[in-house]
């Protein structure tokens, strides 16, 4: 990029533009998320991504099967959500835009799984069959089974009523060109009432005695009467039902985390009275800049800032730390955040989608709609999967006919196949393990971007770990300096420096100028402003000439051969004008109190651990030393970071980079996984993969220990349902299953792939477990000496 470009952001997309003409110079991208109803299998998102990836204005489509989103990357200036939103619709599915307001709108209505009438129904007309079945099981034979016309008005009430949403999703599915499961319960269903009806016409007493006359519960044939089988296709359908009915409320309550986080805001709030008086007003009439009251035992509403009052605050829902924080007049809360003590007032600066809570809500929804690496295995199966069971079901139906000569069993071995090779369970294996794995990693503080982002994470084997505001607490202080000329007053040297730094973001730019406010130093106006990445920032100060600020090379400085001993374990600033050295400050941070603990379990996880900083050799070495840290690169640039991060990736390594700065943005682009800590530069945060929330270093420990396990799930999901499939059709080709029992085969598989990926949810790590035991947070440090 030259001189003459810039990028520039806003909430939906980035955009490169030419300043003078203020045209793009790249295509526009848009990010939009779509809530989507009416998805059976993976098929279904398969279909739907299939058509939006037609569209030329469409540049990236993820639909989730389990998290029914869809994340759609398009250019806005070509088409519009409106547009898209109709695309999705005439496939056959209902499509409206996602976003963080409409989910905090949600009500128990919305998020609760609708009243199960339908399945009700199914179940009531298929208790009449169980009754009869019951009859022949128990030795009573055919005297509890209703009459076959009986039969024949329930079964052709499911088939052709109850059963209906069946045949809309297999009718859409097959103009969209990708046929789904519910294709194959009706040409399995509809296959058995066709046939049954017609022995029943053509045989006016035909009695219902096919699982008998079939051998399926050791019958043997023994009635003469033609065998009808509406049972068969009724059960099928109500087991089919039963087994989606159950995956959907699984789905959107117990792996959905989002529920829960929108669970952590009250529904009403104590708003404070012009007259000081407090009153009940409901959450959602609240206002910016509304006085409200968190009480012990209550929870914070709103983001805000403490006017009033004083208590301990438990955050853990946004930074996966228990310990309480104390907050008292001036400090910032977090909605959702749980007073164990005190009582606060509060001045309400964000609410609703605004609040932290709030993007979390919605990253954590964009995250949950992506996919993994390893979903495209089960899409591309899933792809080809009905017509290869269509073609197997045929196979099987002309061999059994042509080696039994019975129609009817060949007939039921055919269906069976259909039923049995629902790729449902397929299709859930890795969106409901990702579901699970992210709600984990937001408990712990790590926001995933997406599901890649957590796949990467989980192959990690090394961490590169920048030094300042990463392994240390980010906050340094001035601990000594030394003057070219004895004559210059220390604080005039620091105004001068300082007036530079206020336009850096480096952790030792902030220190500079927290001690000139401290010593209540006027800071001069500077111009020609210019980031020097890996040396420093030089600026115009009117009257006194070019300013620079940075490393002893940067600023022309040679520093005294014999210094004293913190100026080899301190990090170093000079200052020159014009070129011409002024003196320099040296300047000590703080470890974070568990980064030794941190080092050490990653470590113990067999991850190898590197120290990367822009810092000098000699001070990189202490702390690497401090830490046992065996590989430690001091006066690294921010090229010289991406550069060694390349190579050992080229050596085969994974690797993450872990930083908080302007400077580690290329290096964390550069890594596979990468981590941006709490309060880090926005430039930081955009090309991290994951964003810890707490300040903890352990957080990357639990993130990459809960990316493991998330990886493990999944390939024990699509285990299950490989293995599944793969045992089943064979099975039901054979004979060994009839088409009921394939049916709570096929719903068992779901439920089981589902249940695999719950455990995940009880997942916890070193985080968790340590801090439920914390006493009061402190902040126990020590001094980088």
């Amino acid at each position: 990029m030259n001189d003459t470009t810039r990028t520039t952001k806003d909430e939906s997309y980035d955009v490169e533009t030419d300043v003078e003409s203020n045209t793009p110079l790249t295509p526009q991208r848009a990010h939009l998320q779509l809530a989507i109803d009416g998805m059976t299998c993976q098929a279904c998102a398969s279909r739907i991504e299939k058509v939006l990836n037609k569209k030329p204005s469409v540049y990236e489509v993820s639909v989730s099967f389990a998290g029914e989103t869809a994340n759609v990357d398009y250019d806005p200036t070509q088409t519009t959500p409106e547009q898209l939103t109709e695309w999705v619709n005439k496939t056959g599915f209902v499509a409206n835009v996602q976003e963080a307001d409409s989910l905090f709108a949600q009500t128990d209505e919305d998020t609760a799984t609708q009243y199960p009438w339908r399945l009700i129904g199914l179940w009531v007309c298929l208790v009449p069959f169980l009754v009869g079945m019951a009859g022949m099981l128990t030795g009573f034979g055919m005297a509890w089974m209703p009459p076959v016309w009986v039969q024949f008005i329930l079964a052709t009430v499911v088939q052709f009523g109850l059963a209906l949403p069946f045949y809309k999703s297999a009718w859409a599915s097959i103009k969209g060109g990708l046929a789904n499961m519910d294709v194959l319960v009706v040409i399995g269903t509809v296959t058995i009432w066709a046939y049954s009806t017609y022995l029943w016409l053509t045989h006016g007493d035909g009695t219902l005695n096919s699982l008998l006359q079939s051998g399926y519960l050791g019958g043997h044939g023994a009635s003469n009467s033609p065998a009808v089988y509406f049972e068969a296709g009724v059960m099928v359908i109500a087991f089919v039902r039963t087994g989606k009915y159950l995956e959907e409320r699984t789905k959107k309550h117990s792996l959905n985390s989002i529920d829960l986080l929108l669970s952590l805001t009250p529904d009403e709030v104590e708003q404070q009275q012009p007259n000081g008086e407090f009153h009940n007003i409901a959450l959602s009439d609240v206002q910016v800049d509304d006085v409200l009251r968190a009480k012990q035992g209550s929870r914070v509403a709103t983001d805000g800032t403490v006017i009033e009052g004083s208590g301990w605050c438990v955050e853990s829902h946004l930074t996966g730390e228990s310990v309480a924080l104390k907050k008292e007049q001036g400090d910032g809360l977090l909605a959702g955040a749980l007073v164990e003590n005190g009582s606060l007032l509060y001045r309400v600066s964000a609410k609703g989608s605004d609040t932290k809570l709030g993007d979390m809500v919605q990253a954590l929804s964009d995250a949950q709609g992506s996919k993994a690496n390893l979903a495209r295995l089960a899409d591309r199966v899933t792809a080809i999967f009905v017509p290869v069971v269509v073609t197997i079901a045929l196979v099987t139906f002309g061999v059994t006919w042509w080696l039994t000569g019975m129609v009817d069993t060949a007939l039921m071995h055919a269906v069976s196949v259909l039923v049995i090779a629902c790729p449902c369970a397929l299709g859930l294996a890795t969106p409901a393990a990702i579901m699970a794995g992210m709600g984990v990693a937001a408990r712990h503080g790590v926001w995933f971007k997406d599901a890649q982002s957590l796949e990467a994470a989980g192959n990690i084997d090394t961490v590169v770990l920048d030094k300042t505001g990463t392994l240390t607490i980010g906050k340094p202080t001035i601990v000594d300096h030394v003057m070219v000329d004895k004559s210059l007053a220390v604080d005039d040297v620091l105004q001068i420096a300082a007036s530079v730094e206020a336009h850096a973001s480096h952790p030792l730019a902030t220190a500079l100028v927290n001690t000139a406010k401290d010593r209540q130093l006027n800071l001069f106006d500077v111009t020609d402003i210019s980031v020097i990445k890996g040396a420093g920032i030089q600026a115009n100060i009117e009257g006194l000439g070019l300013i620079k600020v940075g490393t002893a090379e940067f600023a022309n400085l040679t520093l005294p051969r014999f210094m004293p001993k913190v100026w080899q374990i301190a990090s170093t600033v000079a200052i020159s004008i014009n070129d011409e050295p002024l003196g320099a400050f040296a300047l000590a941070d703080d470890l974070k109190a568990d980064t030794p603990q941190a080092i050490a379990a990653l470590q113990g996880a067999g991850i190898n651990v590197i120290l990367m900083s822009g810092d000098k050799q000699s001070v990189v070495d202490h702390v690497a030393g401090q830490l046992g840290i065996d590989k430690a690169y001091g006066k690294m640039s921010p090229r010289d970071k991406a550069s060694q991060i390349a190579l050992l990736q080229t050596a085969g390594h994974k690797v993450a980079m872990a930083g908080d700065g302007v400077n580690d943005a290329p290096a964390m682009a550069t890594a596979d996984a990468s981590f941006a800590m709490f309060e880090g530069t926005d430039v930081a945060q955009h090309s991290a993969s994951a964003r810890l929330m707490g300040e903890s270093l352990m957080h990357i420990d639990a993130a990459q220990k809960i990316a493991q396990a998330t990886l493990r799930n999944i390939k024990q999901n699509l285990f299950f349902a490989f293995i599944y499939n793969c045992l089943g059709i064979p099975l039901a080709a054979f004979g060994f299953l009839n088409p009921m029992i394939a049916a709570a085969a096929m719903a068992l598989s779901s439920i089981s792939v589902l249940m695999n990926a719950l455990r995940l949810t009880r997942f916890k790590t070193e985080v968790e477990l340590d801090n439920t035991v914390s006493a009061p947070h402190t902040n126990e440090t020590r001094l980088v000496k």
